[in-house]
C-alpha cells in the first residue's frame, strides 16, 4: 500500500513540476517583450474627435466620490467631447448628492436581486444607448480611482489608431499605507510591464482590470455586455476573445486605484476575484481552447492559458509544501520527491523570479527604499494567494458581492505633485 502511495505521489509531483516549468517558461518568454518600451506617437498628433461617456460605478462611496469626479473634469480634452456619469448603485449614503454637487450626471439604481458592478454597468449601458447624445466610446471607473489628466487624450489616440477596447495603466494611490498596499502596488506595477505591455506589443489581448478601460460603443452593442459575475472584467475579456476582439493597452493613460489596507480586506477581495476566476474558467476555458486549436487563434490560446494560471499557482504551493515536509521529515511519503529538470535549471528559474521583480519596478521608476522593503515581504503576499485560490475555487458558486470599503481621501492634484 505504501509503495502504491509513493508511486502515486512520485508520478503526480512529476506532472506538476512539468506543468509549473512549461507555464513558467511561457509567461517568462512573453514578458521579455515588455523589457524595452517602444517609442509611442504623441497623443497630440491625433485631433480630439472621439466623444466619451465616462461612467463611475459607486456603492456607498461618499468618502471618495468627489475626488474621482473632480479628476475626470480636469481632463486635458475638449469639454464638449465627454460627459461624466455616476451610478449610485443601491446607495444608502450621500454618494449621489455629493457626485451631483461636483457636476456629475447621477443615475440612482435600486435593485436588491441583481447586485454587483456588472449588473449596474449593464443597466447604465442601456441608458447610454437610448440617449439623444451619441457617444463613440464608454470608459469605466471605480469610485475610489483618480484619473490622470491625459487619460482621454491617450484613449482618443488609441481609438483613432483603430483599437476597439483599450485598458489604461493601473497605478496605486496609496502604495505606502501598509505592507498589503505595497504588495498590491508591486503586483500591479509588475503586471503592467510584464503582462500587459508585452501582449500589446505582440498583438495578443491584454486583460481588462475592472477600471480605467475604454470600449467602442458599437462593439459593446454588437456583442452585448453580459458580464455579471464577480469578476466582470475577466469575463468580458474572454467574451471579447471569443468574438475576435482583443484588448489594447495604453501605458500612459494612468488610473490610480485605492488598494485595501488590511490583510482581511485584501483576503476578501482576492477571494472574490478567485471565485469569479473559477466561474469564468468553468465556462470559457473549453470554448477558448477549442477556438485556439480549430482556428489557430493565438489570442484565444493565451486567454485560455491565463485562465489556467491559478491551477499552476496551487501546484507551486503543493510542491513547496511537499519539499518542506521532506526536509523536516525525511522518512515521509515525499522522500522520493525529485526534480524533473536538473537542479541547476531550477536554481536559475527561482533566482530569476527574485531578481526579475526589482529590476522591472526600477525600470518603471517606482523604486526606492520603501519598495525595496516591500520586495522582502512580497513573497509572503504571494504565498497567501495559495489558500485564497483554493478557497475561491471551492466557493465559486457563491455569487454574493463583497464590497471593499474605501476611505483614502487624496486629490489628483496632490497625488501628481507627490
Amino acid at each position: 500500500m505504501l509503495s502504491q502511495l509513493n508511486s502515486f505521489i512520485y508520478g503526480t509531483t512529476q506532472i506538476m513540476q512539468v506543468i509549473i516549468f512549461i507555464a513558467g517558461c511561457y509567461f517568462f518568454g512573453i514578458s521579455i517583450f515588455g523589457w524595452l518600451k517602444r517609442r509611442e506617437t504623441s497623443p497630440q498628433e491625433y485631433i480630439p474627435q472621439k466623444k466619451f461617456a465616462l461612467i463611475v460605478a459607486a456603492h456607498n462611496e461618499e468618502a471618495v466620490i468627489a475626488h474621482i469626479v473632480d479628476s475626470l473634469f480636469r481632463q486635458n480634452y475638449p469639454r464638449n467631447l465627454f460627459d461624466v456619469f455616476v451610478i449610485a448603485d443601491n446607495c444608502t449614503d450621500r454618494t449621489a448628492e455629493i457626485a451631483e454637487e461636483h457636476g456629475a450626471i447621477v443615475y440612482r439604481r435600486i435593485n436588491n436581486s441583481a447586485r454587483g458592478k456588472g449588473y449596474a454597468l449593464e443597466w447604465m449601458f442601456e441608458k447610454i444607448y437610448n440617449m439623444g447624445e451619441k457617444y463613440d466610446a464608454i470608459s469605466v471607473f471605480d469610485a475610489d480611482n483618480l484619473v490622470s489628466s491625459n487619460y482621454l487624450l491617450e484613449m482618443n489616440k488609441q481609438l483613432c489608431k483603430g483599437h476597439k477596447v483599450v485598458q489604461g495603466y493601473i497605478d496605486s494611490k496609496n502604495p505606502f499605507d501598509s505592507w498589503i498596499t505595497l504588495s498590491y502596488s508591486i503586483a500591479f506595477w509588475l503586471s503592467n510591464r510584464i503582462f500587459q505591455l508585452p501582449r500589446y506589443y505582440l498583438g495578443l489581448s491584454c486583460g481588462l482590470c475592472g477600471t480605467g478601460f475604454c470600449i467602442d460603443v458599437n462593439v459593446l452593442k454588437e456583442i452585448g455586455w453580459g458580464a455579471t459575475c464577480l469578476t466582470e472584467d475577466l469575463e468580458f475579456t474572454m467574451k471579447l476573445a471569443l468574438n475576435n476582439y482583443k484588448v489594447a493597452w495604453s501605458h500612459n493613460a494612468v488610473v490610480y486605484d485605492e488598494k485595501p489596507i488590511t490583510l482581511k480586506q485584501s483576503w476578501n477581495q482576492r477571494k472574490r476575484w478567485m471565485q469569479g476566476h473559477a466561474d469564468c474558467a468553468s465556462r470559457y476555458l473549453g470554448p477558448l481552447f477549442r477556438k485556439a486549436f480549430r482556428e489557430r487563434d493565438l489570442i484565444a490560446f493565451d486567454c485560455a492559458v491565463y485562465l489556467f494560471q491559478p491551477i499552476r499557482l496551487v501546484f507551486i504551493g503543493l510542491i513547496t509544501i511537499m519539499m518542506w515536509i521532506q526536509t523536516v521529515y525525511p522518512e515521509s511519503p515525499f522522500y522520493n520527491l525529485k526534480y524533473v529538470f536538473p537542479t541547476e535549471v531550477w536554481t536559475v528559474f527561482v533566482t530569476l523570479q527574485f531578481l526579475y521583480g526589482p529590476l522591472i519596478v526600477l525600470s518603471e521608476k517606482k523604486f526606492n527604499l520603501k519598495v525595496l522593503y516591500g520586495f522582502l515581504i512580497y513573497p509572503f503576499y504571494c504565498i497567501t494567494w495559495i489558500p485564497i485560490t483554493i478557497q475561491g475555487f471551492m466557493s465559486k458558486n457563491n455569487k454574493d458581492w463583497s464590497h471593499t470599503q474605501h476611505s483614502r481621501k487624496i486629490s489628483i492634484s496632490d497625488l501628481e505633485k507627490a
